[in-house]
């Protein structure tokens, strides 16, 4: 064999080392995105928006005030429940007064005391009412949209804004049939993005029993590879991410994408 021939021979081997190196360099990994389940912040009855004290972006902690509803017909109702709540104490008062000297019977007591104790309730239900015309955060996070705001009517269970805790973020991706064996609860996964921090990883949590995009019952071999399960995790550093960013998981966070989380373990 010629110098030249056994040059070639050497370079076509360099060369398809490389391409094979570059293949591996390439692998893509298991695609997905992030999510976060929203808390939702809501009046108990309709009314209009008078005042919104954060905006989008926010940060929150538990306690603070959002928004605040108008409360003219909560007052009102508190204001005609105090005045019923005073007559039936005077009612009361009345009846015990007169028991106790013998010209008053139990069974007229008995109803001043039932009609105070529902006087009572009604007060304490209506300061509820009014009460609840102000909307807390109930845990920290950030305001993530705004639904309704300043001078708009909002209906009684519709929410006002959402608040995004970081401790709720998630990471959802999909996984082939062949490749959920690979795949525990409690697996930490290396999570890639664009710009993001070389280091991140998350824990799965969540692994679906049941395949997406389910073929006709009747499974052919091509069919079966067609099979996705959904995997959740949570991210180590939520703070990092964005809602709806695009990601990239490996199976194992300390090596290469190919070495497979069975081996490892």
């Amino acid at each position: 064999m010629t110098g030249s021939r056994i040059m070639k021979l050497v370079t076509a081997v360099a060369l398809a080392a490389a391409l094979a190196g570059c293949q591996e360099k390439r692998d893509p990994g298991f695609q997905g995105w992030v999510e976060a389940d929203m808390i939702f912040v809501s009046p108990d009855e309709s009314g209009r928006v008078i005042k919104l004290n954060v905006r989008e972006g926010d940060e929150v902690k538990p306690g603070d005030l959002l928004y605040s509803v108008d409360d003219d017909l909560q007052r009102a109702d508190l204001n005609q429940n105090n005045a019923t709540l005073a007559n039936a104490r005077q009612s009361y008062d009345r009846a015990a007064s007169l028991r106790g000297t013998g010209a008053g019977t139990q069974a007229n007591l008995d109803s001043a005391v039932s009609a105070l104790r529902v006087a009572e309730a009604r007060v304490n239900t209506s300061q509820t009412r009014l009460d609840r015309r102000k909307g807390f955060a109930p845990i920290a996070g950030s305001i993530q949209q705004i639904y309704f705001r300043e001078g708009e009517m909002v209906q009684a269970q519709r929410p006002v804004l959402s608040i995004m805790p970081p401790g709720n973020m998630k990471l959802r991706f999909f996984v082939p049939e062949t490749e959920l064996p690979k795949l525990a609860l409690g697996d930490e996964v290396r999570v890639t993005c664009d710009n993001c921090a070389a280091d991140l990883t998350a824990k799965i949590y969540f692994i679906a029993t049941t395949a997406e995009y389910t073929p006709p019952v009747i499974y052919s071999l091509d069919e079966r590879n067609k099979l996705v399960y959904l995997i959740q995790a949570r991210p180590s550093r939520p703070d990092v991410l964005r809602v709806g960013q695009p990601i990239s998981i490996y199976l194992n966070p300390k090596t290469t994408p190919k070495t497979p989380v069975a081996d490892r373990r």
